[in-house]
């Protein structure tokens, strides 16, 4: 027998003693006079108080037992006395195993080394843990079962529980932030007729009662445009999306991402507004405008960069990258290491240059501008430049974390770039979307901001993994990225 069923078998011997005291292993609700954080923030002595937790250590003196209380906000010692609980209690308590949850009655009071403890004059079972916790001092440490067993990771690891804590905070401030500049939280469809808004490969499902095949969203957009349309001057969703891609160290098929429009502004009014933001919560829930991490520091507090597309480029390349041919472009990118496919023209190679050579060198806070309209079919043309798209691309510790558009309000161009992005495929083109904006879609600005990504750079962690609870993974023994 394993020593995991060892430890099994014993816990079910302790909850069929504890069944026979009187203890029934898994208990009703139980009223609490406040989380454990709040006992300790309102702590008095001689108070009476109700609390309710897991039990994280059990230190047994005989006719004393100290044992420590975890509820998920903080951790709260309390002490169980021989005399001061009827006989079968006491001898109940002692059946008890690490990790039972457990209710109390008791009174507070400061222990000689100066503890805040209650100290116990009922308890009652809530639920009883059949399987050990991690080893206290070691802490759920392989990646793979963290990733797994997410329960036992925010159990054992107290960063990571902070971790998400943080994330919470930082939705909840990105929520409020964007209240109270007027604007409102909307929800679209996550089950759509066609996956627009992005250049995706989506996930394909069937819906019965319709008779009809159906996508997870890769993007709000299209319907938060409608809304535009509609009359609402200024949205946002903190939305899921599905795109049936890769799984690696910055992308998880399911993701959380914040798309926001504001009627009669543009891509600069985005531009100030993710700032704002970014600095807000940097310093609502981190406390510091100096994130990241040691080995990778951003200092969110200096003038943000702006440079353009092409600027970066003629910076890596050379100012005569945008004269070359395809086939010297090809050459010297390859050059540079990177791997060229036969058909790319010279747009896709200045890309792969971008993406592979450029962004992720870009520390620093950094609005990329003005990139190549044919990339970004959704956005208006720079006023001076028909063949540049009037958006940016804010890219932080090397990851692009928000882009944001000049929305593209003309229907019979959107049209034609639809067309063209669909080629032999005209049924993917959205008639709907199409539609609504032939009612008048106001000039608006817009912008998606990757949530994980973001909790990413402003924690310091590497892997996406890291950020979401319940992230998706290869089947067991395969770890990605």
């Amino acid at each position: 027998m394993s020593q995991e069923n060892e430890y099994r078998e014993q816990r079910l011997r302790n909850m069929e003693e504890l069944v026979s005291a009187g203890y029934q292993p898994y208990g009703s609700a139980f009223e609490r006079t406040g989380r454990l954080d709040q006992l300790h923030a309102e702590f008095a002595e001689e108070r009476e108080v109700r609390a309710a937790g897991r039990l994280t250590t059990i230190r047994d003196m005989g006719k004393s037992i100290f044992a420590d209380l975890h509820d998920g906000s903080a951790r709260f010692q309390i002490y169980v006395q021989k005399k001061a609980l009827p006989e079968e209690a006491f001898d109940a308590f002692k059946l008890l195993d690490l990790g039972d949850q457990i209710g109390i009655t008791g009174t507070c009071f400061i222990t000689r080394t100066g503890e805040q403890t209650i100290k116990v004059s009922d308890w009652t079972m809530l639920a009883k843990a059949l399987m050990p916790m991690p080893e206290k001092y070691h802490g759920l440490k392989d990646t793979e079962s963290r990733y797994r067993h997410r329960y036992l990771d925010l159990l054992s690891n107290p960063e990571s529980r902070q971790l998400f804590n943080r994330r919470t905070a930082m939705i909840r401030e990105i929520r409020r932030y964007l209240s109270d500049r007027g604007f409102y939280e909307v929800e679209t469809p996550m089950m759509q007729p066609q996956a627009g808004g992005a250049a995706a490969r989506p996930f394909q499902t069937h819906y019965e009662a319709l008779g009809t095949d159906m996508f997870l969203r890769i993007a709000p957009e299209l319907y938060l445009k409608r809304l535009l349309v509609g009359g609402f001057d200024k949205v946002f969703e903190l939305n899921r999306n599905f795109r049936n891609e890769g799984l690696d160290r910055t992308h998880n098929p399911e993701f959380t991402m914040l798309e926001i429009y504001e009627a009669f502004a543009d891509v600069n009014g985005m531009q100030a507004l993710i700032e704002g933001m970014i600095r807000h919560i940097a310093q609502k829930v981190f406390g510091t405008l100096q994130v990241g991490s040691e080995e990778r520091p951003v200092d969110l507090e200096p003038a943000w960069r702006e440079v353009t597309y092409r600027e970066l480029i003629e910076e890596k390349m050379g100012a005569g990258w945008f004269d070359l041919s395809v086939e010297e472009a090809r050459k010297r990118a390859e050059a540079e290491g990177l791997h060229i496919e036969p058909d790319w023209d010279h747009l896709l190679i200045t890309h792969e240059v971008y993406e592979k050579l450029i962004e992720k060198h870009l520390m620093a806070p950094t609005f990329v501008k003005r990139l190549p309209a044919s990339l970004i079919p959704l956005a208006k043309a720079c006023p001076d430049d028909s063949s540049l798209a009037d958006v940016f691309e804010l890219v932080i510790a090397g990851q692009e974390v928000a882009p944001a558009y000049t929305e593209l309000n003309d229907p019979l161009e959107q049209r034609r770039r639809l067309e063209a992005q669909a080629g032999e495929n005209q049924e993917k083109i959205d008639e709907d979307f199409l539609l609504a904006l032939e009612q008048g879609m106001p000039p608006a600005g817009g912008m998606g901001v990757g949530i994980d990504r973001l909790m990413m750079i402003l924690a310091g962690v590497d892997a996406i993994r890291d950020v979401i609870l319940f992230p998706q993974l290869k089947p067991r023994g395969e770890v990605a990225g």
